[in-house]
């Protein structure tokens, strides 16, 4: 296991060496849901309200990947932590408790949705006219949420020894299939929306084959083994307490998703949604960079945590930090000269890019805070800080975007306007108050620790111990 040793040579390298597989890799995961917006925002007439049903069901799928990341983002820090200390055994049981609890949470929401389908449609926006679009798709993409579920949450566990270019195939090889047969079921076949979630589900597939070929194979140093994935209280407890941040962005993600469609369904109508549904797209695609360094620097700290080496994981924030901000800000300077090319990919309707044009604007504006978040969220999470990690996750969408998203198109006439205003606002308070609390609490952490000169405890006290910042 030296080989994949973070703890030794350049910090830079090691967290370079898993970004750029691991962003190549959610890049081509990302493409699972683009290509399926791209497709069908150019379908021959009623485009622009197909893609506006499609942006419905964001919230169901956001939901789905809360819980995959509430086991999957939860597990794999704390199996760093686990494997920076040799401990095999407690590795390969927080490897099969979390198998173990994908798998009961992907049954548990696919029967819900599928019973509670129209109502929740409507509840996140749908008119009469957009619903059929949304459900039609819905309907067959959750047939797939097993191997979503487990491609995506069990994948973390590949990159987390080491072994991110097989990480990376995970997603590869699914998104290389769904790229391919999107447009065969879509117009060859005919299918439409129905042919874009049939892609979807068979690509999944593959991908969730191979993550369990792998690490159930020869090639893994840790394996998943039958009697680990016996579920153990404590340690699933512990799991979905360093996981609740990851649960919290996407669920909280969800919330905001909800409110802001019914919302812009109620000042802007079905166009606005299909407004709000490309600039997400569009913020997915320009951030997963930024996610890819700061989910590379995870095992990194882990690790290192585990180890004890202090010094490593100041480097570390602040590298992730420097190469962040810069490449942010490179993102927004880019969608502030090119606005209408960019959402031309996704749907080219006149009145669609007429409002889409501004909103973008507003949108995306001071974008370059968003690092500061990332790397807050990323350090508290890989450092094993579960408390801060879900306040500032709950911070910046539930308290501070939701209400102002249902506030801001009342006040002073701003009207859809001020759906799209709400998020930059978000941007800056809730970046400056992560990455500054981050860095006081590590600061406390360093000077505990260089006192004591004393690595931490190992197990549940160790995050506990961190958690309140002593």
């Amino acid at each position: 296991m030296e080989k994949n040793d973070f703890s030794k040579g350049s910090v830079y390298r090691h967290i370079l060496a898993l970004a750029v597989p691991m962003t190549i890799a959610q890049l081509v995961q990302m493409l699972y849901n683009i290509v399926d917006r791209i497709y069908i925002g150019h379908l021959p007439g009623g485009s622009s309200l197909a893609l506006t049903g499609l942006g419905l069901t964001f919230p169901v799928v956001t939901l789905i990947m809360a819980f995959t990341n509430l086991f999957g983002m939860g597990g794999t820090p704390l199996f760093s932590i686990a494997r920076g200390r040799q401990d095999e055994t407690r590795a390969e049981r927080i490897l099969g408790n979390t198998f173990s609890m994908l798998c009961f949470c992907c049954l548990m929401l696919t029967g819900a949705c599928y019973l509670f389908m129209k109502p929740i449609l409507y509840l996140f926006g749908a008119s009469d006219a957009s619903y059929p679009y949304a459900a039609e798709y819905l309907r067959i993409y959750l047939l797939g949420t097993p191997f979503a579920m487990i491609s995506t949450g069990m994948n973390g566990f590949i990159n987390a020894q080491g072994f991110a270019r097989t990480g990376m195939a995970t997603v590869m090889i699914g998104a290389a299939v769904n790229i391919l047969l999107d447009p065969v079921f879509i117009f060859v076949f005919g299918m439409g929306v129905s042919g874009a979630a049939l892609a979807t589900i068979l690509s999944q597939f593959l991908s969730a084959a191979w993550v369990l070929q792998f690490l159930m194979g020869k090639k893994t140093l840790f394996r998943l083994r039958k009697q680990c994935m016996h579920p153990e209280g404590k340690l699933i407890k512990e799991i979905a307490s360093l996981g609740m941040a990851g649960f919290v962005v996407h669920a909280s993600n969800g919330a905001v998703q909800i409110a802001c469609n019914a919302t812009l369904r109620n000042f802007g109508g079905d166009v606005y949604v299909g407004v709000m549904t490309i600039l997400n797209s569009v913020r997915d695609v320009v951030s997963m960079p930024m996610q890819g360094l700061t989910n590379a620097s995870q095992p990194v700290l882990g690790f290192n945590l585990g180890a004890g080496a202090y010094d490593r994981i100041k480097k570390s924030i602040v590298f992730v930090t420097v190469a962040g901000v810069s490449y942010m800000l490179f993102v927004w300077l880019t969608l502030f000269l090119f606005p209408e090319p960019l959402m031309r990919i996704f749907n080219s309707d006149a009145e669609l890019l007429a409002k889409g044009v501004p909103a973008l604007h507003l949108y995306f504006f001071g974008f370059f805070m968003m690092a500061f978040q990332f790397v807050g969220q990323s350090t508290f999470v890989g450092l094993g800080m579960a408390k801060q990690s879900v306040f500032f996750s709950l911070l910046r969408k539930i308290i501070i975007v939701v209400p102002l998203t249902l506030i801001l198109p009342h006040a002073a006439g701003l009207g859809a306007m001020g759906v799209f205003m709400a998020e930059p606002i978000s941007n800056f308070i809730g970046g400056t108050a992560s990455f500054t609390t981050m860095l006081v609490l590590v600061g406390r952490l360093f000077r505990r620790n260089q006192a004591s000169a004393k690595p931490l405890v190992h197990g549940r006290h160790e995050n506990k111990e961190i958690s309140k910042g002593k």
